[in-house]
């Protein structure tokens, strides 16, 4: 980790900023998920379980009074810099609100928003930044594979539903299934499946120029930036996947592309905000999804022992509900 962040996160950094990180102990960055970057306010990393106050010699400190005071022009430059000096080339980006480096780290920032009636047309003005380090782990799904592969001879999975809160393993570990349903697992007699990533935000492959940056296998066919419900009818019209993955569904559109996709029989893992499958069902959208009983594992993550806990796995076999206990994976 700590030589992802000096190599892909500090040449893209103001030179003050710079200055300030190249000092911290490298046990701390080694572990930071987030660097935080408001103006006029601290330096703020965030951690696997906390977050820390830098100061202007990289130590530190409790009191925000002695923190390094992010500034208006540590921002402009760090975004001139993340942009290669070409900002407004990046219209679209900018009307979303985030940014993906090379590397797969991505970027999000606020600061004064220009909309045109109800629509987004770009923010200016930044404010803020925040910088968050991809992980990627490679062996991060080996604790859940086989619960997502069908334990029949069909060479198949079954359709999963991760739940997860912000912040608790979930890109991390769909980006590892993906691999290895991809490659396949020859220990295991899984030979791997043509896999279909429809990646909007652009955390899952880390696409960047349109090459992914993270490791989602041999079989994997990605499209980068691209609203989840409109990529997955295309990939099915145009690629032929046996299995479509996509992150952090909600809208109604996004459950009507899923359910085309399994009619058409084609398997789905996807995710979804929650703490619990009960909650998740009292959303108007995804109750639709769940009544269909399209769903045969649910993999509910936590922080609870860090990032990657698993508090549940559900698995419905029969039309019955069989659970797991609390593990950690990553």
């Amino acid at each position: 980790m700590i030589e992802r962040i000096k190599e892909e996160i500090f040449p893209i950094l103001a030179a003050g900023l710079r200055k300030v990180l190249r000092q911290v102990n490298t046990e701390i960055l080694n572990k930071t998920e987030e660097i935080r970057l408001r103006t006029n306010q601290p330096l703020i990393l965030n951690l696997h379980q906390e977050e820390v106050i830098i100061t202007r010699t990289g130590q530190i400190t409790k009191d925000f009074k002695c923190a390094y005071q992010t500034t208006k022009s540590d921002i402009k430059e760090t975004m001139n810099l993340m942009t290669q000096h070409s900002l407004y080339a990046l219209e679209e980006e900018l009307q979303q609100g985030y940014l993906t480096l090379a590397g797969g780290h991505r970027v999000g920032f606020v600061g004064e928003v220009v909309s045109n009636l109800d629509e987004i047309e770009l923010i200016k003005n930044f404010s803020g930044l925040n910088i968050r380090i991809s992980q990627e782990i490679i062996g991060a799904a080996d604790g859940i594979i086989k619960e997502v592969i069908s334990n029949d001879s069909s060479q198949s999975i079954y359709n999963t539903l991760i739940i997860s809160p912000p912040q608790c393993g979930k890109t991390t570990l769909l980006r590892d299934l993906i691999r290895q349903l991809s490659t396949g697992l020859p220990e295991d007699n899984f030979s791997g499946l043509k896999v279909g990533v429809v990646d909007e935000r652009g955390e899952l492959g880390g696409s960047y120029q349109g090459v992914a940056q993270n490791q989602l296998g041999i079989r994997t066919d990605l499209l980068a930036n691209c609203p989840k419900s409109q990529g997955m009818i295309l990939l099915i019209r145009a690629m032929s996947p046996e299995v479509i993955v996509t992150d952090e569904i909600g809208s109604r559109q996004d459950v009507q592309a899923i359910c085309e996709a399994v009619n058409a029989g084609v398997k789905v893992i996807t995710s979804v905000h929650g703490c619990n499958l009960e909650e998740i069902k009292q959303r108007p959208n995804l109750k639709k999804l769940l009544k269909r009983n399209f769903f045969k594992r649910f993999i509910i993550l936590s922080r609870r022992e860090g990032p990657g806990t698993i508090e549940k796995i559900i698995r419905i076999e029969n039309n019955k509900k069989e659970l797991t206990e609390r593990r950690k994976i990553l």
